[in-house]
């Protein structure tokens, strides 16, 4: 799905930017990380949920910064990739959504080597978009 369609779908809406909600979400994102950080290897598929989660919050943020409210996730990857201009971030976030989803509503079990590459990369996509938030 790429942007024009996420706008024609109203999946996104132009917003006003709020500074507040931006800086809410971002603590709530820290505070998942918190989260995640504190939880031993074992837990890898929660430690996984809330990454993701603090990684869809930030681009929130972002989002919202920028004037729009973006209501599904697949719309995120059309966000970064043609308003920031990320394609490759893009890319990454639309492979770490479809494995959240696999996960969350298919059963998809991972290993932990596979798991902790995925925690990985939620990580520094993560580091590249905080300072955009």
């Amino acid at each position: 799905m790429d942007w024009s369609e996420c706008i024609e779908e109203k999946i996104v809406k132009e917003a006003k930017a709020d500074k507040n909600l931006a800086l809410s979400l971002k603590e709530i994102a820290k505070i998942k990380i918190k989260s995640a950080d504190s939880l031993s290897e074992e837990f890898f598929i929660s430690k996984i949920s809330l990454l993701y989660d603090a990684l869809r919050e930030i681009l929130e943020a972002i989002a919202i910064q920028k004037g729009f409210k973006i209501y599904n996730h697949e719309c995120y990857a059309a966000f970064l990739k043609e308003i920031l201009k990320m394609p490759d971030e893009a890319n990454i976030f639309d492979n770490l959504r479809k494995t959240r989803n696999a996960i969350n509503y298919y059963g998809r079990k991972l290993d932990k080597e596979e798991s902790l590459e995925i925690i990985k990369k939620i990580k520094q996509l993560i580091e590249k978009l905080k300072d955009l938030a």
